[in-house]
């Protein structure tokens, strides 16, 4: 569980390295506490900087992240332990989210880094299959 101004790694390939949490949506019983899965907002504290190219870019022309920017995004690791049905009990090294776009989708086109399998179950398919290892 993470709650408010709570830091964590970006890690998508969307441009943002670090981002704090300020807001978790739809989670009124868990007192603004965010758990795998769950949707938050977050404040873009640190950025990859943007290249200044002539030509068409290098990115692909995708949405540029800037420091500053505030944007949705999904919680999938967190420092906090997570108990499963069947008893295990899960922990990562630290706090990691993925961006979103406006249509709930990720943002970026890859992901680094191990994701929970928590998230299939929470309706997040698609960073799942992302993801180079689900624990």
């Amino acid at each position: 569980m993470l709650g408010l101004k709570a830091t964590m790694t970006v890690i998508d390939n969307s441009g943002a390295l670090v981002a704090e949490c300020v807001n978790v949506l739809k989670n009124k019983s868990n007192h603004g506490l965010a758990r795998i899965g769950d949707e938050i907002v977050v404040v873009i504290k640190k950025a990859r900087p943007i290249p200044q190219t002539q030509g068409h870019g290098g990115s692909g022309g995708g949405q540029r992240i800037r420091r500053g920017d505030v944007r949705h995004a999904v919680v999938v690791r967190t420092l906090k332990e997570t108990v499963r049905p069947d008893g295990k009990v899960v922990r990562f090294d630290d706090n990691a989210c993925v961006l979103l776009n406006n249509r709930k989708e990720p943002l970026g086109t890859r992901i680094s880094g191990v994701v929970a399998s928590e998230l299939r179950q929470k309706g997040w398919g698609k960073i799942v299959s992302l993801a180079p290892r689900v624990i």
